[in-house]
């Protein structure tokens, strides 16, 4: 095939989306470098020949952002900035043949499992040699590890089975080669991502093998941090968590775990498989072992049939539980979803809103209170870059881009991006703390 670009021009990926979106554009990046090409990531179309958006096409409001991207790309096309524009990820794995038909202008459609396409595209071929490896697009000090793909859940308010298919996990040897292939990279610190989590193995191992591989990923030399997200609270192996937490200080105190809502009835509609009560139970079994542990959760506001008195639970269990990290959407309506075949979206949306808005105030609140309750102690920070008059750190209590940073005067010690320091904390604010550097050079050990 003739290729659609010579070898000197630059193939820019924009990546839209979730941090599994993000992953999927590392590896396709690697594989146009070996291609030949020049590689950029994200920002708009300066210095760049083709752009490949990768979508996103879970709510709504991604959707919307994806194709005002797409739209913005074909414009610059239009006017001769850029040649090509090709289209990938979640929203066109679901509405492939409409974009097709709707945006002729796009040069190629490909849907999720279809890199080797793209590169043809190109004019390039895939290089099973490289599976595994990508071109890291955050720090190079941190990394997301995806563990599997797809889920088996079937949560009535959700597109993901949909668009990307039921659970499939990657082998814990393909896992722990990449592991030790990005700490090779200068990697310290993986965040464990997946659909759900708890459920990694269950399909090539018929059991819940997590456990197992946090065990062996906290032997891979150069890795300080491992961190879990989107944990799944239903069936979630409590006890063999809390066991490996003690057992490998690499793990940090720090659980993502997605609950929803609060109301039975809701839960039940929503087919989460779980209720408060095993929320509470979870939650309460690793504070108890690890007093100071941050617990991370996602809510939704105005899923069908949450009236007043549903958000009222919902509102007075964020204040019982004082979550140290919450993030919360609104209902959004999908297609094909069972929520959305089965049920009417009769909520307004400036009602959804209003009680998104009311519950992120009370966080506010309890996020400042907690804040302020660790002025004084000591924390082992890893930082992250610079900005402003400050470095920007984090502790093994706050996961990249979601969570609190510690801000750190650029005015004391030269700092290094990517080096552990012991943090006193001087000062703070509803989502960040103030900090200074104590003692003569970067942490080597210890957290806490």
């Amino acid at each position: 095939m003739k290729p659609s670009l010579s070898r000197e021009e630059t193939v820019r990926v924009v990546s839209l989306g979730c941090s599994k979106n993000l992953v999927d554009s590392e590896y396709l990046l690697k594989q146009i470098q070996a291609g030949g090409f020049q590689t950029l990531h994200n920002e708009g179309p300066e210095g760049c020949h083709a752009v490949i958006i990768n979508t996103c096409g879970f709510i709504l409001d991604a959707r919307n952002e994806s194709i005002r991207t797409i739209l913005e790309y074909l414009r610059e096309k239009e006017i001769g900035r850029i040649k090509k524009v090709f289209v990938i990820g979640c929203l066109t794995e679901r509405y492939k043949s409409s974009l097709k038909a709707e945006l002729p202008e796009v040069d190629g459609v490909f849907g999720l499992n279809e890199t080797r396409k793209i590169l043809r595209a190109l004019g390039t071929s895939y290089r099973d040699e490289l599976v595994g490896e990508r071109v890291l697009t955050t720090p190079g000090h941190y990394a997301y590890l995806k563990v599997s793909e797809g889920c088996n859940r079937k949560c009535a308010f959700c597109a993901i089975p949909l668009i990307r298919g039921r659970q499939k996990s990657v082998p814990v040897e393909n896992i722990l080669k990449e592991a030790e292939y990005l700490a090779g990279k200068g990697v310290k610190e993986l965040l464990l991502i997946a659909q759900d989590l708890t459920s990694y193995g269950t399909d090539l191992y018929r059991k819940r093998a997590l456990p197992e591989l946090l065990d062996k990923l906290c032997e891979v030399d150069g890795i300080e941090w491992i961190r879990l997200h989107y944990t799944y609270p239903a069936a979630f192996p409590v006890e063999e968590i809390i066991s490996l937490m003690k057992k490998h200080r690499k793990i940090c105190r720090y659980l993502d775990m997605p609950l929803q809502h609060t109301n039975k009835g809701i839960l039940r509609a929503m087919k989460r498989g779980h209720d408060k009560e095993d929320a509470k139970r979870i939650i309460g079994r690793f504070r108890k072992e690890f007093p100071g542990m941050a617990i991370r959760t996602t809510l939704i506001t105005g899923f069908p049939g949450e009236g007043r008195s549903e958000f009222l639970e919902l509102k007075s269990f964020v204040r019982e539980m004082q979550f140290d990290r919450l993030g919360v959407f609104t209902y959004s309506h999908e297609d094909q979803t069972p929520a959305c075949k089965t049920m009417n979206d009769t909520i307004p949306e400036k009602t959804k809103k209003r009680r998104m808005e009311t519950l992120l105030k009370i966080q506010e609140e309890i996020s400042m209170q907690k804040n302020r309750e660790k002025i004084g102690s000591i924390y082992r920070v890893l930082i992250d870059g610079r900005e402003g008059k400050y470095y920007l750190g984090r502790t093994e209590y706050d996961s990249p881009e979601v969570d609190n940073e510690v801000l750190i005067p650029l005015a004391g010690k030269k700092l290094h991006t990517g080096r552990f320091y012991p943090v006193r904390i001087t000062g703070a604010g509803d989502y960040e703390l103030f900090g200074e550097v104590i003692g003569q050079g970067p942490s080597t050990s210890g957290t806490q």
